[in-house]
């Protein structure tokens, strides 16, 4: 399918969405990005690609890298993370520390705050270098030698990242944390402070589109591990809007407090979006719209 004349329509049909919203000032690194960036890509199963705007500059991933994290213990591990972490949404902000404490020590979700620490802490533990496999994997399934952290933006979150560690050391006093505190949160600010494209994040999410299968066609994740997935990004992925945007797309995604968000369409195609300016929520507004517009286009939503 050629996407082209899509994406453009798209484009220019949430030019007034461009701009609305405020960056995420709370990270200092990111509070400088310009509001009134735009980009999309779409990558079909074959690793195909078309884009729209800003679509190969990068930008910082932020909550977006918990889907890889996820994938990588999964297969590294099996589903024994499902243990020391939930699946279901939280209704708390995502890094609360109330609902931790009520559910003693024990994550709503992956995708929350706690509940990736948890996730990282279960990568390092299995690989030795967490923030290592991240890169290695992204890199290869994005075919980018380039993909990397952005270390401004991991010094300026460890920095102000108090609550971060307040959640860490909570875990670990409820003994659900595997290494040390200081150890998990350096790998995390690492992971969020991800440097990617919108092409990088469609091309290195295909293999959820794929039904687990990477890039060069081998296996990482088993249909049913990639379902699980799929699975917890419509419920879980939008913070506390999943379902104000399981509503309007309708489709597993993640989305990022620098204003991206991913999609996945299994056994299509997956697509990347990128604005900068996001809702109350953490949500991109342009991204969301642009999104809402490509599944009513197409016709193309699980549901």
């Amino acid at each position: 399918m050629d996407y082209q004349p899509l994406l453009d329509e798209i484009a220019a049909g949430v030019r007034p969405q461009i701009g609305r919203g405020a960056v995420a000032s709370y990270i200092p690194a990111l509070a400088g990005v310009g509001i009134g960036h735009f980009g999309m890509a779409v990558a079909d199963i074959d690793g195909q690609v078309a884009g729209v705007g800003d679509w190969r500059r990068p930008f910082s991933v932020q909550s977006i890298s918990k889907i890889y994290t996820l994938a990588l213990v999964l297969a590294e591990g099996g589903e024994d993370v499902w243990r020391r972490v939930g699946r279901e949404p939280s209704g708390t902000p995502f890094n609360s520390l109330v609902q931790l404490e009520y559910e003693n020590g024990i994550p709503r979700n992956p995708f929350i705050n706690a509940g990736s620490l948890v996730v990282t802490d279960r990568l390092l533990s299995l690989t030795g270098d967490a923030r290592g496999a991240l890169r290695t994997f992204l890199r290869a399934e994005s075919c980018n030698r380039g993909v990397d952290f952005d270390i401004a933006v991991a010094d300026s979150e460890a920095e102000h990242g108090h609550r971060n560690a307040a959640l860490g050391h909570f875990l670990a006093d409820l003994g659900n944390l595997e290494n040390d505190v200081a150890d998990v949160l350096a790998h995390y600010f690492s992971q969020c402070a991800l440097a990617m494209s919108c092409r990088d994040l469609a091309l290195a999410t295909g293999f959820l589109a794929r039904h687990g299968l990477r890039g060069d066609g081998s296996r990482l994740l088993s249909v049913r591990e990639a379902k699980q997935v799929n699975g917890v990004m419509l419920t879980c992925g939008a913070y506390d809007a999943a379902g104000e945007f399981a509503y309007r797309v309708g489709l597993p995604g993640k989305s990022g407090v620098g204003g991206g968000i991913v999609a996945v369409v299994p056994g299509r195609c997956t697509v990347a979006v990128w604005s900068p300016g996001i809702d109350e929520q953490g949500n991109s507004v342009a991204g969301v719209a642009a999104l809402d517009h490509f599944t009513t286009l197409t016709g193309w939503s699980v549901f």
